[in-house]
């Protein structure tokens, strides 16, 4: 199991452990990760994924799990998750529509 949220890209960082004395020791800090079932009322499915606490409160925040992936930079997601986002946006029924100007 990979130690990266699928949804933000957040993966472990390093640092040390530092005493009282200042002795410094390597260390990891690890993203609080969960499984989390998500499902997709355009696709009509859902997906259990790792996901870190932060992204789950983004979702939230949005609303909905299309409305997420939809703003979602894809540099941050998963390969399968890229995949979901390219079939909800296909089948999205708002899609951008052009603008005309009228004088």
């Amino acid at each position: 199991m990979s130690k990266k949220c699928e949804l933000s890209g957040k993966i472990p960082m390093k640092g040390h452990n530092v005493s009282h004395a200042n002795n410094k020791t390597k260390r990891r800090f690890l993203p609080n990760l969960k499984k989390v079932k998500f499902t997709s009322e355009l696709l009509k499915r859902s997906l259990k994924i790792n996901v870190s606490n932060a992204a789950v409160r983004s979702v939230d925040k949005k609303g909905t799990f299309d409305l997420f992936l939809k703003t979602a930079k894809s540099k941050n997601l998963s390969q399968r998750l890229k995949k979901m986002k390219k079939a909800i946006l296909i089948k999205s029924p708002f899609k951008k529509a052009a603008v005309t100007k009228t004088a």
